[in-house]
């Protein structure tokens, strides 16, 4: 079946939001090639290109608690507006680094940390969002159409930018990011008001963190949905050695790897209407993943560029099974008056992986090789999600119908109580 359009007919907030998020995702993935790409023209390391990864991932940890605690309080319109424009502040330091006669490299570490902290401050808001402009049964079109337009964006972008990279440098790559910037801003500043739930406290606490920790390893369901994708992304994501593979393959080949998973996963999002149909969501995500990690391990032996691509392509359709069944499970089940927590637990979770990861392949392809590190970590991606599935049980028998009603009685236990 085809794509579910829905959410983008019924709902006109969801399509300000999308086609807003749509423009602006091309220039920020734009700038996710040219960044790496810089460090590792500059500095020729491919442990520096991980630890790019590993200096974001600090502030999401930091930044995705807040963000999640204020989305369950505030008008979200105002943590999107804010963090969209200190976003597009960021690119506009990236230009003028880039018109340096020598760019600093700490710079480019300072603007990437500064980037991923807000959109990790973002990100619990917009999911959240979700759930007030679109009704609960779309949730998995919605997941569908916010993976599609990710998709697109990273196929396009990326190849986009290792030609403008190449052919007119970094400061041409960054402004076009920063002129995408103007359709989002204008969709967060045009959307709704939505009311924020009712709440014991005023304002975000520790103690408000803590309930949305404690609801999240209660629910072994969605446990598992954050221990599978982060064990997938920290052993099996080579993006870190991305820059160090496309020098061997050839000149512009670079964005031609950081687009091929894309390319996978547009191809299972834009058939993706039998998703709608399935409720064994833990099983379908734990079957993905282990397979995204035999494609790594194929590509990690691949020779050839266009069989590299086809298995990255094929790996990336895979993950995108793997996530449209995870934003599936949130954003069905979850409470409202908690989705913003988990939605920074989610953050944390299916960001985590990926810096993490870069960290750690960086590490191995110095230590050994680059092959090797690949390999090495598609091996260990499939090992553990099998590990993981063993022991929580709970997360494989999850079934889809049982979470709506679950998430059901939980809020109407809560207006009974309020």
């Amino acid at each position: 079946m085809l794509l579910d359009i829905s959410p983008l007919r019924i709902s006109r907030d969801y399509r300000l939001l999308f086609f807003g998020q749509l423009i602006s995702t091309f220039g920020t993935a734009m700038s996710f090639v040219v960044l790496p790409v810089q460090v590792y023209q500059l500095t020729g390391s491919t442990l520096l290109v991980g630890l790019l990864s590993a200096s974001e991932f600090v502030l999401i940890l930091l930044m995705a608690f807040v963000g999640g605690a204020y989305a369950d309080f505030i008008d979200k319109r105002k943590m999107l507006r804010l963090t969209e424009v200190g976003q597009s502040l960021v690119t506009a330091v990236l230009i003028f680094n880039s018109t340096l006669a020598h760019p600093r490299v700490w710079l480019l570490f300072v603007c990437a940390a500064l980037h991923a902290g807000l959109v990790a401050l973002q990100r619990p808001s917009f999911e959240s969002l979700m759930q007030k402009i679109v009704p609960l049964e779309l949730m998995a079109s919605v997941s569908a159409l916010n993976a599609l337009r990710w998709n697109v964006t990273t196929i396009i972008g990326p190849s986009v930018a290792g030609i403008i990279l190449a052919r007119y440098g970094a400061t041409t790559a960054y402004a076009i990011d920063l002129v995408t910037f103007v359709a989002s801003l204008t969709a967060v500043f045009m959307i709704r008001a939505v009311s924020a739930p009712t709440q014991v406290e005023k304002h975000p606490t520790f103690k408000s963190v803590v309930e949305g920790l404690h609801y999240a390893w209660r629910r072994k369901d969605i446990l598992g949905t954050y221990l599978i994708d982060m064990n997938a992304m920290f052993f099996g994501m080579p993006t870190a050695l991305f820059p160090a593979m496309a020098a061997n393959f050839g000149a512009g080949t670079v964005g031609l790897l950081y687009a091929a998973p894309s390319v996978g996963a547009l191809v299972a999002t834009l058939t993706s209407g039998w998703a709608k149909k399935v409720n064994r969501h833990g099983l379908f995500v734990a079957v993905a993943a282990a397979l995204w990690g035999v494609a790594i391990i194929f590509f990690g032996l691949a020779q050839n560029l266009y069989l590299a691509l086809f298995c990255l392509a094929l790996a990336g359709g895979f993950d995108m099974i793997s996530a449209i069944f995870r934003m599936t499970i949130w954003s069905q089940t979850i409470p409202h008056h908690l989705r913003g927590r988990l939605a920074g637990l989610e953050m944390i979770s299916y960001t985590s992986g990926p810096k993490l990861g870069d960290v750690e392949a960086g590490i191995v392809a110095t230590l050994f090789s680059v092959r090797t590190s690949i390999v090495s970590g598609g091996i260990l991606c499939v090992v553990g999600t099998v590990v993981i599935s063993a022991l929580i049980p709970q997360f494989i028998r999850y079934h889809g119908s049982e979470g709506i009603k679950q998430k059901d009685l939980e809020e109407a236990m809560r207006e009974a109580e309020a």
